[in-house]
């Protein structure tokens, strides 16, 4: 859904960039290794849609709360941020470490921001349940390997 509203904003003239959450991340490491994190940050503050994906799916670095909690300052009020994420905001705080930055973040998040709940089951899931039938779906969520090719 995230990649389908930002191409919708692509479609209308507004730069995007997209990102998975431990991406954006090691890219700003990166930027730091080479000396080059103002310029990173400033690109990332002056993209009018920032897409920060799949937050929370993958181990991400202690400094994750500080750096993500940066990136939404910087883009507070200036710019749009999309985040996505299939955990709970109630455990954002255990995830990164920092229940005080995570509440920063999401007080900022939140101010103008609007919030889609999709539901516990995966699209992706849903699809699948409607093309093969749900007696084999529910076979392919039980046992994964049947579905590879």
């Amino acid at each position: 859904m995230a990649q389908a509203i930002g191409q919708a904003a692509i479609q209308q003239g507004y730069r995007v960039l997209y990102r998975e959450t431990h991406m954006l991340l090691d890219d700003l490491a990166e930027a730091i290794a080479e000396g080059t994190r103002k310029e990173f940050m400033e690109s990332l503050t002056t993209v009018p849609l920032l897409i920060i994906d799949d937050f929370g799916m993958r181990k991400l670095p202690l400094t994750a709360a500080e750096d993500l909690l940066e990136i939404i300052m910087r883009r507070y009020e200036r710019a749009s941020t999309l985040l996505t994420s299939n955990r709970p905001v109630e455990d954002w705080g255990k995830l990164l470490g920092d229940v005080a930055a995570v509440t920063a973040m999401l007080d900022r998040l939140l101010h103008h921001g609007h919030v889609l709940k999709c539901g516990p089951r995966s699209w992706r899931t849903k699809a699948a349940t409607t093309t093969m039938g749900s007696n084999a779906a529910a076979q392919l969520a039980t046992n994964p390997s049947q579905g590879a090719s």
